[in-house]
Order: C-alpha cells, then structure tokens, then sequence
C-alpha cells in the first residue's frame, strides 16, 4: 500500500497532486464548518424549545436565553416590527457557513476534473515522447488521473450532504423562534 502512494506520488503531475491537496484541505474545512455549526445549532434549538414550551404552559413573554428576548429587550412597546427584525438577524445567525458549503459542493467536482484532465495531458505528452506507447501506459496514466476527479466528487457529496443538513436544522430552529413570535403577539393582542 505504501509503495503505491510512494509509486502514484512520482508518477502524479505537480497540478494533480496539489488538486489533491486543495481538495484535502476542502474537506478539513467542510467537516469542521459542519460539526461546529451543527452542535452550535442544536444547542440553540434546545434553548429556544425549552423558551417555546414556557410560552406553551403561560408566560408572558420569552425566556431570557432565547434570542428574541434582545430584541424584546431593546423596545418598551413589543410590535410585529421588532419580532420580525429579530427573526432576520436569527436567520442570518442560523445560515452562517452555509454558503461555504455551498461553494465547495459546487466547485470540488470542478477541482478534481481539472486535475484529471492535467493528468491525461501528461499522460498523452509522455507517450509521444516514448517509442512504445502501449495500452498499458494509456490505462496506467488514466486511471491515476481519475483519482483527481473522483476525490472532488467525494469532497462534493459531503459538502452538499451537509449543507441540506445545515440548512434543515436552520429551518427548524427559524419555525421555533416563528412560534415564539407569535405566541408573543398573541399574548398582546
């Protein structure tokens, strides 16, 4: 196993090699940004869950650890206004990192075809340059190269797995702050 990383590094283009190395330092990226925001989310559903069910059982107002209660906070007069200033920032809260995924989703599969294609390049330079161009070099070259595209494609399915997970969880916690809200406004009336 050894010897044929050691083999597939000599024979690799410098572009295919630091294809693969930008495409390593993607998914370092996307798994950190996608954990991070995850269980940064999750925590923020359960505190705002934990706000909706006192709502729920008659308070008169939001729990101090829910993020609408700054809002509730800044103004004497609670309007629909304010909640929904609040609802918004929490959006934009909620959807950090997002777009990072999305990008990455997008570009990688990019990423890795242009490594592969450098790579067949060589590979066809160097059977010009030899006398015998043989099969085995053809398929021996293409088949390295492929491992370009197939690490973007790999990079691209969890950036893209992940940013659906992202943004359902996003959604969730914006209809527990929506419920809130109104509850709120109800409570007014």
């Amino acid at each position: 196993m050894i010897n044929e990383l050691i083999d597939f590094y000599l024979k690799s283009h410098p572009v295919t090699l630091g294809v693969l190395a930008l495409l390593s330092v993607y998914f370092v990226i996307l798994n950190w940004v996608f954990y991070y925001r995850y269980f940064s989310i999750n925590s923020w559903i359960s505190l705002e869950t934990n706000s909706l069910e006192h709502l729920l059982m008659g308070a008169s107002t939001v729990s101090d650890k829910s993020f609408l209660s700054n809002f509730l906070k800044s103004s004497s007069n609670v309007t629909k206004e304010i909640l929904d200033l609040g609802m918004l920032a929490a959006t934009k809260e909620a959807t950090k990192g997002l777009s990072v995924l999305s990008v990455f989703a997008s570009t990688t599969p990019f990423i890795g075809l242009f490594g592969t294609v450098v790579s067949i390049l060589d590979t066809f330079s160097h059977i010009g340059q030899s006398s015998g161009g043989g099969m085995s070099i053809i398929s021996s070259g293409v088949s390295d190269a492929l491992i370009a595209t197939a690490s973007g494609i790999f990079v691209a399915i969890f950036s893209y797995t992940y940013h659906q997970m992202l943004k359902r969880k996003s959604f969730e916690l914006i209809s527990f702050l929506q419920m809130q809200s109104d509850a709120v406004l109800a409570r007014k009336v």
